[in-house]
């Protein structure tokens, strides 16, 4: 089970040392245009690796990737170095999308020679946008997944547990749509034991309005606290690849909310989804109420915005 990384810089590296502590796969190879980078990563994850599950690390150009079942990119710029953290600025990550296009346009066609049967992971900021640039320069390959807001679904269980006094593995509730500033909240479907999770804030004399509030701040604006505290938001994608990397080389059929093309919507976007060896299986729902299906047919609006605006750079007209 091999797995290329494209990019070892901070998520990057964050993506191998997960899988590598997991045993997601037993043969990773890093990329990066630094090699000296790339090189240094994977000496350094080399030497914790007798510890580990047994894996295979090495270092090399795309063409290395040869027979990979799944390519994780995260190559590109990051939201600090994009100065995509500006609470106030609702385009959030999608700031990033004209350079990280670019360095796609370098990336992508090479895959396509080497892996073209492979999954790919897109996981480089924004990764929705992304995964539709991905498709349009592989002439719609549908093997394209974004890492899209499973993360943000784990960043909202937590932020529930927090207030509710529970553990976050106890809560049901997902994020749906953009893994950005237009993200959808579903409270519809949110629970903890089977009860819904604004009854049991009711019930214990909370206001749901500002619990709704509250959290939704707190899970929208993670990634600038983290990236504030730390230099970059790293260590929860990286946990977040590796389980998505092992649904796919395992083909569990595992439910988690990623991204991928969604004909309705006209542009990829996250939805409870069926993960197997073929990247998305099936994709589930959307079991949501009105107001959380107008949301959602926003945050597409948002994203298809997004895509038209670097098409010149594809050579596309969408």
């Amino acid at each position: 089970m091999k797995v290329g990384i494209i990019g070892a810089g901070f998520v990057g590296a964050a993506c191998a040392k997960a899988m590598l502590l997991r045993g997601s796969c037993d043969h990773i190879v890093l990329n990066d245009i630094d090699t000296a980078k790339a090189q240094g990563l994977t000496n350094d994850l080399s030497h914790g690796e007798l510890l580990c599950p047994a894996t295979r690390i090495e270092a090399g150009p795309i063409s290395k990737l040869s027979d990979a079942q799944v390519v994780v990119i995260t190559a590109g710029i990051n939201e600090r170095s994009g100065k995509a953290i500006d609470r106030n600025d609702k385009r959030g990550r999608l700031l990033l999308l004209p350079q990280n296009t670019n360095i796609y346009k370098q990336i992508i066609p090479q895959l396509a020679e080497v892996v073209p049967d492979a999954v790919i992971l897109v996981v480089t900021d924004p990764p929705d946008a992304l995964a539709d640039v991905a498709r349009i320069l592989l002439k719609n390959n549908g093997k394209i997944v974004s890492s899209g807001t499973f993360l943000d679904s784990l960043r909202f269980r937590y932020q529930i547990a927090q207030r509710l006094s529970c553990r976050a593995a106890s809560v049901e509730a997902n994020v749906i749509g953009e893994h950005g500033t237009s993200q959808v909240y579903v409270w519809s479907g949110a629970r903890v034991g089977g009860e819904k999770v604004l009854n049991l804030v009711e019930s214990r004399g909370m206001d749901p309005v500002e619990f709704r509030t509250d959290v939704e701040k707190a899970v929208k604006y993670a990634n600038i606290e983290i990236i504030e505290g730390i230099g970059a938001s790293q260590h929860g994608i990286g946990i977040v690849t590796a389980r998505i990397v092992e649904a796919i080389l395992r083909d569990e059929n595992y439910v988690a909310p990623v991204g991928r093309y969604q004909p309705e919507f006209g542009v990829t976007l996250s939805l409870s989804s069926t993960i197997g060896a073929m990247g998305v299986v099936e994709v589930l729902g959307p079991a949501i109420d009105e107001a959380e299906y107008e949301a959602l047919a926003a945050s597409a609006e948002v994203l298809r915005d997004a895509v038209k605006g670097v098409s010149h750079l594809l050579g596309e007209s969408l």
